[in-house]
């Protein structure tokens, strides 16, 4: 069976994206990351990728008239490269039904925090706000909400009484870097089904 071919969307460090490369160079993921997009010409994920030797491009909002003449030539460039699952790594802009549609099932993406609970930006900031003790992090397949798509897995971490959003943050993230390549690997050997919001393990 030939590999998955993963196309990678991210807007900056891109700490999953190396995370994910580092499970496939381990032999932990049989899958082969084909191209890495950024909406952001300084993303540092755009230089990680190319070190890699990864095709790395930016398509920038500004060039486009319109939002969907922007996501249609990110879809381009995914068919171009023959990517079979969407990975938004720290993505930040809200996909329309136009996009979700065309790649229906296949774009999965990561929030820290445990969803249904502080969607959107600032999840750190809003768990610590709200006096939450536990946050974590979610995987789940992408549909034309924020942060609503069906969950795949999800890691629990405790909110310490000093916590800040930056150690709060930085402790997630390291579950997130072990969780996301577990949560594609289970893509890739075709082991997820989703039945409504349920997403079962096969």
């Amino acid at each position: 069976m030939s590999k998955t071919i993963l196309g990678i969307l991210a807007s900056g460090r891109g700490s999953n994206m190396q995370a994910i490369c580092n499970s496939i160079d381990a032999g932990l993921l049989d899958a082969k990351v084909g191209l890495v997009i950024s909406d952001k010409a300084n993303a540092k994920v755009l230089e990680h990728a190319a070190a890699k030797g990864i095709p790395a491009i930016c398509i920038e909002r500004k060039n486009f008239t319109s939002k969907q003449e922007f996501e249609a030539a990110i879809a381009q460039k995914l068919t171009l490269y023959h990517v079979d699952l969407v990975v938004l790594a720290g993505f930040m802009r809200i996909l329309s039904a136009y996009f979700v549609n065309l790649f229906s099932g296949s774009i999965m993406n990561i929030h820290p925090s445990l969803l249904p609970a502080f969607p959107g930006l600032d999840a750190h900031e809003q768990a610590i706000a709200y006096g939450a003790k536990v946050s974590g992090c979610t995987i789940h397949f992408v549909d034309e909400g924020m942060d609503t798509g069906p969950i795949i897995m999800q890691q629990a971490v405790s909110i310490l009484a000093d916590d800040t959003v930056e150690t709060l943050s930085e402790r997630i993230l390291a579950v997130e870097h072990e969780l996301y390549p577990q949560a594609i690997r289970l893509y890739c050997e075709q082991r997820l089904c989703i039945e409504g919001r349920n997403v079962k393990i096969i």
